[in-house]
């Protein structure tokens, strides 16, 4: 482990907003994946018996309106909108990064190319981008990743491309050349590589929009469909019965989304600090 890697950590360490993050995105990711194998319950199948339950014991959350315990589904939909952020933010994040390091690491006339057609995807409203990819195929988990990523690796090109403007003028880029090395060469082995920090940090970020972005669709009713779970889902299934005094079909996926965005966010802050040159000591 070298000097700059052991400060970054250093640095993330004493950040304590960001260690809490890192704590509460820790808690939600042994809730949602390995809180199932100690709290079996069947999302599959109604039972209209125990609809609408209140929390208590055997239903620490209560039940939906078909019977189904609603801490379970927490944690199933739990594991959807994790894998969709985190599978599209990592997507989206190579795609852009291949994108504008080929775009800036050129330069001129490919450049302008490249990125014209950045800005003009970028100038169509997210949202309406998103609901266009969603609509062209079954709402799955595939395609939900496939929506968010195809729409989210225009901003994570753009900052790789800047990054590598600058690059491409130093000399060890430059020797590349110089010793008969090609563009792809230059790329994969010098500006991908200097551009890591700054992808790492995006791609935090990317996960936070990802999972909003699921929750949106799903909320819409694009996302994928029943009997499986999903936190947006779970919302707009809770809004039908937010004034029937049933406040456990809403509120705990609501809370679920804030906490997972709110933790994602503070360990981006923390690696931004952490990677940034400013922090080196």
């Amino acid at each position: 482990m070298n000097t700059r890697t052991r400060d970054a950590i250093s640095a993330f360490r004493e950040n304590r907003l960001a260690v809490l993050g890192a704590a509460l995105l820790a808690i939600m990711l042994i809730f949602c994946f390995l809180g199932p194998l100690v709290w079996h319950t069947d999302q599959v199948h109604t039972n209209l018996m125990d609809t609408f339950l209140p929390p208590g014991d055997g239903h620490p959350l209560g039940t939906d309106d078909l019977g189904r315990d609603v801490l379970g589904r927490l944690m199933a939909g739990g594991q959807i909108s994790l894998i969709v952020g985190i599978a599209a933010a990592l997507i989206a994040t190579t795609i852009g990064a291949l994108y504008g390091s080929l775009a800036g690491y050129l330069g001129g006339p490919v450049d302008s190319a490249l990125m014209r057609v950045v800005d003009a995807v970028i100038s169509i409203p997210t949202i309406f981008l998103i609901l266009f990819v969603a609509s062209l195929a079954p709402p799955t988990t595939v395609t939900l990743i496939a929506a968010v990523a195809l729409t989210s690796w225009l901003v994570p090109a753009r900052i790789v491309r800047g990054e590598a403007l600058t690059l491409r003028s130093l000399d060890f880029v430059k020797m590349v050349k110089v010793l008969g090395g090609g563009s792809t060469r230059a790329v994969t082995k010098h500006v991908l590589p200097n551009t890591i920090s700054t992808l790492a940090v995006n791609a935090t970020f990317q996960v936070a929009d990802a999972i909003l972005i699921v929750a949106t669709l799903s909320f819409l009713g694009l996302g994928p469909p029943p009997p499986t779970a999903n936190w947006g889902g779970m919302l707009s299934g809770g809004l039908d019965y937010e004034y029937s005094g049933y406040w456990w079909m809403i509120y705990p996926a609501g809370i679920a989304i804030i906490i997972t965005v709110v933790a994602i966010n503070l360990v981006g802050d923390g690696l931004r600090d952490a990677l940034s040159p400013r922090s080196a000591r």
